[in-house]
């Protein structure tokens, strides 16, 4: 019975370790992608985007995030969010997972749905460019130009040298200048 409590107790002790080294390296990762070095920033944020993707603790769930991926990419784009939702269920803490489905439901019109699993994306992991850039897509779609120009201006703090929050801002502004007049 003492062996059996001391192995779990190492099991959960490895999967808390790996959860604060993840962390940590997502830290390292984005003080790295602050400093704004061009030829060095692609190569941090698809690090970053590796970590996001990959399930700290559950192999399965990273499989289930990839099928639900695959499913985008060949337009099944309701069984996609079946998947995604299936994965929420079964780890609401996973960041990556909300924003899949963010990304789908923008696909298919659902925009403010869209945008409220964009807020449990920014709840849970606050530095998530990909997420701030799609809150910015989002608002577009609701005339939020203001929510938009924000969303993307925080992206940019976050990630410096992303150049479509740059684009967005203009057109942004363009936007914003024209339904003035």
């Amino acid at each position: 019975m003492k062996k059996i409590l001391t192995i779990i107790i190492l099991c959960l002790t490895t999967t808390t370790l790996s959860a604060n080294d993840r962390n940590l390296e997502l830290d390292k990762l984005f003080l790295e992608l602050k400093k704004n070095i061009p030829s060095l920033s692609s190569g941090i944020a698809q690090q970053i985007w590796m970590l996001w993707s990959t399930h700290p603790t559950d192999q399965k769930l990273t499989s289930l995030l990839d099928e639900g991926s695959r499913l985008v990419q060949d337009q099944q784009l309701k069984r996609a969010i079946d998947v995604f939702t299936e994965a929420i269920e079964l780890d609401p803490s996973w960041a990556e997972a909300w924003n899949k489905r963010a990304t789908v439901l923008y696909m298919v019109g659902e925009f403010q749905k869209s945008q409220d699993d964009i807020d449990k994306v920014l709840e849970l992991e606050e530095r998530h460019f990909g997420a701030l850039a799609g809150q910015g897509m989002v608002n577009i779609k609701l005339k939020n130009y203001d929510k938009a120009k924000k969303s993307y201006q925080k992206a940019q703090e976050i990630y410096p040298s992303m150049k479509s929050s740059k684009v967005m801002i203009e057109q942004i502004d363009e936007l914003i200048k024209r339904q003035s007049i």
